[in-house]
């Protein structure tokens, strides 16, 4: 399927002088292996009768791009099939993936990861998902033991195969990475911070924290168009998830009770986090809603050296909880590390800031927050779609809808906590005045959200809501200020854009719509640039140093390609002027594209354009180099961090970052020994899905579906990727007819 018209459719420091709150020094631990045993040890006779029995009921069937067509008798049959297969294709990234959600990782990668599990360990807590799951539906149950054992079976039956940590799976860990909110959201404590209050020390914050450096937008777009915009009458719906790279698993899961969803999964999860069934699909991005706070506590140190805080005109005491974390040594031992962590009713205790022990509160609801990713792949129409939401957890993403009676909404995390609108929840708040307290959540009704508007259309591109259904939009007026905490973004005016076209969609020109080449960041940026250079005087060495440069920018019209050598010189001014910008515009409050439009001096302008000119010409030896010399795609193992090498293949990639406004964004930079560009994040898994009186789809995935470098599903899908030549979904039997590569059972 590709980008132009064409006659048939082609193919996520304790207070100062409060000694000994922390646990202390590393010790190793005596006896303990220097690495796991292997996993076939782990299993026993009846584990191996049960899951050949389980494995008689799953069929899995390979199509010609390597995706997994999964038949279970049973959802659980799916399950275990589902999550086997994907061990198949990527063992290595499930097991990171329960590393980091356990908060384990130290255990694998060493003493460096210790801050990131402990922040984990935080709110998640292994006793707890325990009881957890041992209160949870039978029907929940099921699924999850299912899951635990795929993966188990996996491992009995590939030998081979040697987990760093996990050797053997347990239902119970699927609540720890239920729904992505809890890996997402937690990633707003930073962790040097965490590090300063529990180990006691000053420890200072990194840039990335700051938000200082330049990165690639988290998120993604999603579209959704409703029959009257259609030509053929149908709803249309653009799934577009901007992820790091290989970060999901493409794969069809069917059962004899009614479950059939095509879609991507996250590595280790049983549900299709992105995708559709027969009669609906689902898109989502994530959001800009505040529903992650702060609460500065008051601490009372009593004569005992016991703890309290503050809370109305009360003394309330602080919990006290002791974590021990293991961790690698650098010779492959094990060792540990005990902390006294502390929490208030609010959350646990992350840092210190003047003088406050900041207390983070999230939504934390691991059961409900499973049921709901599982059902909504069962979900036949917005009605159904709705019910499930009912569960509310889901904190960090919007949905974009659409189902084959012809519904499409726009809707926002339905996980929002009620709160007095006088306060600025942005920063923290006063945890001793009761009035900061949630109150509760948000009923769906009272949520912004854009479901048939008359426009015909909705969608998101993690910008504000506001703007969702253009003028049939929720208005920001008659909603709480913690509803959005985003702004708008380039992305969001260039979707308006290409939305407002025309109204005739098909599922062809919905992806030239997503692959649209305008860069609306530039196109408001360059002309000031422009403008500056203008009123340079004659003479002026810069003026004659970048009379070139300007000249290129006067011709441009703003589009990126893989031959423009406006689009590399561009991207390089953009780095430059970013690097100016990023600390006025966070003291100033703006979003750095508003910054440098209305704010940057035409020094500031000129000076960086001398800097992307010359580090051009010093790493390709010419200001004039074609963007698709530089911005590349490249595979070269299934290592989780790829190193990259310009001496090796790699596919020329014509689209940009999102942060230059382009929907089709592909996150690049130099990497050590690199001059080149190499994408990491961006478009991951894109798929165009109508919904007539059948459904059909296009799809393409990064690199490939398997994470083997030996397999030829690997990059098979690289150059399709590049030039948005998405292929078609086999959803039906008669459509994967002719295209199966092998049929087999879970351990055959």
């Amino acid at each position: 399927m590709k980008q132009t018209e064409s006659d048939g459719l082609s193919r996520r420091r304790i207070l100062s002088g409060a000694a000994g709150l922390a646990a202390g020094a590393a010790a190793v631990a005596a006896g303990l292996p220097s690495g796991p045993a292997s996993a076939s040890s782990t299993h026993t006779a009846p584990d191996l009768v049960r899951w050949r029995k389980q494995a008689a009921n799953v069929t899995i069937t390979r199509d010609d791009w390597g995706i997994p067509h999964v038949t279970g008798k049973t959802d659980a049959d799916a399950v275990f099939g589902m999550i086997y297969a994907q061990a198949e294709d990527d063992f290595n990234r499930i097991e990171n993936n329960y590393l980091t959600s356990l908060g384990r990782l130290a255990e694998a990668n060493g003493e460096g990861a210790i801050w990131q599990d402990l922040r984990q360990r935080l709110f998640v807590d292994p006793e707890v998902l325990k009881r957890d799951y041992a209160n949870s539906p039978v029907w929940l149950r099921k699924l999850a033991q299912s899951w635990a054992d795929g993966l188990n079976y996996y491992l009995a039956t590939h030998p081979e195969v040697r987990p760093r940590v996990l050797t053997r799976f347990e239902p119970w860990m699927t609540l720890s990475f239920s729904e992505g909110s809890i890996g997402g959201d937690i990633e707003r404590v930073p962790l040097t911070q965490l590090q300063a209050f529990y180990d006691q020390r000053e420890v200072e914050m990194t840039d990335e924290e700051r938000g200082l450096l330049f990165r690639e937008p988290r998120g993604s777009n999603g579209f959704a168009i409703g029959p009257r915009n259609t030509r053929d009458g149908h709803a249309l719906l653009l799934i577009n998830p901007h992820t790091s790279f290989f970060f999901r698993s493409e794969q069809h899961v069917t059962s004899g009770e009614g479950l059939n969803v095509y879609g991507a999964a996250t590595w280790g999860q049983f549900f299709i986090y992105q995708g559709f069934n027969a009669n609906a699909g689902w898109m989502h991005t994530s959001s800009g809603v505040d529903n992650v706070d702060e609460f500065a506590e008051t601490i009372v140190t009593r004569a005992d050296g016991s703890r309290s805080y503050r809370y109305g005109s009360k003394i309330r005491p602080v919990t006290t909880k002791k974590i021990t974390l293991s961790y690698r040594t650098t010779d492959g031992a094990r060792a540990q590390r005990t902390f006294t962590t502390f929490a208030t009713h609010h959350g646990p205790i992350v840092r210190e800031a003047d003088g406050k022990w900041i207390a983070f509160a999230l939504m934390n609801k691991p059961v409900e927050a499973l049921q709901q990713s599982f059902l909504r792949t069962k979900a036949r129409d917005y009605a159904a779609f709705m019910k499930v939401a009912d569960f509310k957890a889901n904190s960090s993403n919007n949905t974009l809808f659409a189902d084959s009676k012809g519904h499409i909404a726009f809707l926002m995390p339905q996980f929002m906590p009620i709160r007095d609108d006088r306060f600025d929840y942005r920063r923290p708040v006063d945890g001793s005045d009761p009035a900061t307290d949630w109150r509760g959540l948000h009923s769906l009704r009272s949520l912004p959200q854009a479901v048939d508007p008359r426009n015909g259309w909705v969608f998101n591109t993690n910008n504000w809501p506001w703007t969702a259904a253009g003028a049939n939009s929720p208005r920001a007026v008659d909603y709480p200020r913690y509803f959005d905490q985003a702004g708008e973004n380039p992305r969001g005016p260039q979707a308006i854009r290409v939305l407002t076209a025309r109204k005739d969609f098909t599922p062809q020109t919905l992806l030239t719509a997503a692959f649209d080449t305008y860069l609306t960041a530039f196109a408001r940026l360059i002309p000031g640039l422009v403008t500056a250079w203008d009123k340079l005087p004659d003479g002026d060495q810069q003026k004659t140093k970048l009379a070139g440069p300007i000249g290129l920018f006067r011709g441009w019209d703003y589009r990126w390609a893989a031959d423009s050598t406006a689009t590399s010189l561009a991207v390089f001014w953009g780095e430059a002027i970013w690097a100016t910008a990023s600390q006025p515009a966070r003291d100033a409050g703006m979003a750095v594209w508003d910054w440098v439009a209305e704010r940057a001096t035409d020094a500031q302008r000129i000076a960086a354009l001398d800097v992307g000119m010359d580090r051009l010409v010093l790493d390709f030896g010419s200001w004039q180099v074609p963007w698709g010399e530089i911005n590349r795609f490249q595979r070269n193992d299934g290592a989780i961090v790829q190193t990259f090498d310009d001496a090796k293949p790699s596919s020329p990639v014509p689209f940009t970052s999102a942060q230059w406004g382009s929907l089709a964004s592909f996150g690049a930079r130099r990497y050590p020994g690199t001059k080149r560009y190499y994408g990491t994040s961006g478009n991951s898994f894109v798929a165009i899905v109508e919904f007539g009186p059948k459904v059909r789809a296009w799809a393409v995935t990064a690199g490939g579906a398997s994470g083997h470098p030996s397999s030829p599903h690997f990059n098979d899908q690289a150059e399709r990727y590049a030039n948005g030549d998405l292929r078609p979904v086999y959803f039906y039997p008669d459509q994967l007819k002719g295209h199966i590569e092998r049929i087999y059972q879970p351990g055959r």
